[in-house]
């Protein structure tokens, strides 16, 4: 995030998984939510997150799709956006590892799972398994693509 942008303690905080990045980046359904979520961050109107594995998920899900360059250009694109990139601490890692034995949910999801409780924050998602755990934090969910 620039450091001229001033974020309110009270403002809204969102974490984003890969699948909203994903939707961004190919401008596909739930990119126009995912694209507002990062303007009221540019304008320190809410703060948003990303776990770096679900970074890692986003950059493996790209290199096999389209190659190693657009990996590379969906960091550099990435690294421009006004994300607070979360590494995966010790007491990130218990709770992502505690969420994937208690719930059916992919090991990067828990990561996502896990920044929004530390954070109190909103997932930003439209990846069906999460539904399993909208008892244990509250979802933005983003339309699914169409598929033809």
């Amino acid at each position: 995030m620039p450091s001229s942008v001033r974020v309110s303690s009270d403002a809204p905080a969102y974490v984003l998984d890969s699948f909203a990045i994903l939707a961004f980046l190919a401008k596909e359904a739930g990119a126009f939510e995912v694209q507002g979520v990062l303007q009221l961050a540019e304008q320190g109107l809410a703060t948003v997150s990303m776990s770096l594995i679900n970074w890692g998920e986003v950059l493996t899900i790209i290199e096999r799709r389209q190659g190693l360059n657009a990996a590379r250009q969906a960091i550099a694109a990435l690294e421009s956006l006004p994300i607070q990139f979360l590494p995966a601490s010790r007491e990130r890692v218990l709770t992502a590892a505690h969420l994937k034995a208690t719930y059916p949910i992919a090991y990067g999801d828990a990561f996502a799972i896990a920044a929004a409780q530390e954070l109190g924050a909103l997932i930003v998602t439209g990846d069906p398994e999460f539904a399993a755990v909208e008892d244990t934090v509250p979802i933005n969910w983003l339309p699914q693509p169409l598929r033809s």
